[in-house]
Formats: C-alpha cells, structure tokens, sequence
C-alpha cells in the first residue's frame, strides 16, 4: 500500500482511521469555572462540567486512508443542547487537540481545531495500561487503569465536535465503531504541569468518572464538510466546501 505523501490534506475530505488503540473517557474537573470558561460564546458547557479526553495510537500507516501511522491526544467539555446523532453523547468542544503528525496537525487546524505538536504513547502491562500525553517533549497528562480483554461486545455510534475558524463555530459528527474490553477501571489521572494552559482540565479529588472504556481495536471516521452553528438557538447550516489549503500556518 502507498504510504502518505508530504502533500496538505483537503481538510473538506473525509478519513477513515481503523484498529486504533484508544483510551477515551470522562470526569468531573477540580475547577468546574475555568472548565466552562474555556468554552465560547454561542455554546453552552454541560451542567456539571464533564471534560472528555481521548489518547489514542494508530501503530501503521496501513490503518488510515491518508493521515499515516500517528498518535493524538484531544480533551474538551461537554456541551449541552448539541448532541450527536441518537441523542446517547453531548456534543464537545475541543480546547486540545495534540499530535506528533505534521500532516493531521495541518488537516485538523483547517477545520478548526485547536492543533498543537506533541506525541502520545500507551503502552500495556499485563492488566495494566498506561497512557502518558506530552506536549513539547513534557509529560503533561498520565491515565492509569486496568484492563481486560475484548468480548463479543461492540459500541458504536457517532460524536459530535465542535471548532472554530474565521470567527464561525463548526462541528461535525464522527461515527466510530469500538470492542471495548472487560473489566475496564480507571485507576489514576494524572495533571503534571501546573503551569501549562491544560491543567484548567484536571479531575476533581477524589476522582470522578463520568463515562469510559479502553480499546485495543477502535474505528472512526472524519467525516467530509462542516456544519455552521448559530448560537444558542441550535440552528445549523452546512458551510461552502473548504477547499485545498496548499500554505497554511500549523500551531506548534
């Protein structure tokens, strides 16, 4: 199979990333203000102000239509009155979106997304696992917990994110098809740098779990164009097609 070129992804096609190693879940934040402080105008945090966070690895190039072998971090917190499709996951707004690919770095930031250099590595340890974030070569968050093995149990479904380019709040809906293992339990989260931006996110103590699970083999897919936003009154139109961006400006 070719590998990934050099070349800018339209950020206004769709991906398919297949077979990741993810770790996603959620948590009440020690701080809950300076959570929904991060949240624009036109977007409502969820009443108690959830924070999600997804670590995940994608091991080979052969496992993505494009972005390559990668890894990627994103955090943000719930919404409330945008949910996904089916109604079962709020919708989200992204506050960090962190990987080690220049080329998914360059295709996120075109839609929207807040996209910054720095690598994640999740690594398991008979029923433990590990999953450690860094942001310019320092560890910043670290997830422990223990996991099983995959059953006959499948999730699926779709989530809804939310970015911002040229003054304009968009989202999009991600479907994504996981076998999560069982028993899974988060056993530590961990915030190490007090002084990074991203420390506004940290759990509350003792830690409290809203949502979880822990996949060896997990499926998503982004999807192609935006949607627009109004505010608070949930209206949506679709936005024109992007375009290729051949030159753009990558947040490090």
């Amino acid at each position: 199979m070719p590998r990934p070129g050099g070349s800018v992804l339209d950020p206004a096609a769709p991906h398919l990333v297949v077979n990741s190693r993810t770790l996603y879940f959620g948590w009440l934040p020690a701080d809950p203000d300076a959570a929904a402080a991060l949240v624009p105008a036109g977007l409502r945090p969820s009443p108690d102000r959830l924070v999600f966070m997804n670590q995940y690895v994608v091991d080979d190039d052969s496992q993505t239509s494009g972005f390559g072998a990668y890894s990627l971090t994103y955090l943000g917190v719930a919404l409330t009155g945008v949910d996904a499709p089916g109604g079962c996951h709020p919708g989200g707004w992204w506050t960090h979106y962190v990987t080690c690919s220049e080329r998914v770095r360059a295709y996120a930031a075109a839609r929207g997304a807040p996209a910054h250099a720095g690598r994640t590595r999740i690594a398991r340890d008979g029923g433990e696992t590990v999953a450690e974030t860094e942001i310019d070569g320092v560890p910043v968050i670290r997830a422990r917990c223990q996991v099983g093995e995959t059953g006959g149990t499948i999730s699926s479904g779709h989530h809804r994110y939310f970015t911002a380019r040229d003054g304009r709040l968009l989202s999009s809906v991600y479907p994504y098809v996981a076998e999560p293992v069982d028993p899974f339990v988060i056993e530590s989260l961990e915030f190490l740098e007090p002084a990074h931006p991203i420390y506004a996110l940290r759990p509350e103590n003792p830690l409290t779990i809203g949502f979880g699970f822990y996949s060896p083999r997990a499926s998503f897919a982004y999807p192609g164009g935006l949607t627009a936003h109004a505010g608070d009154t949930g209206t949506l139109e679709a936005v024109p097609t992007l375009g290729r961006i051949d030159a753009l400006s990558v947040p490090a």
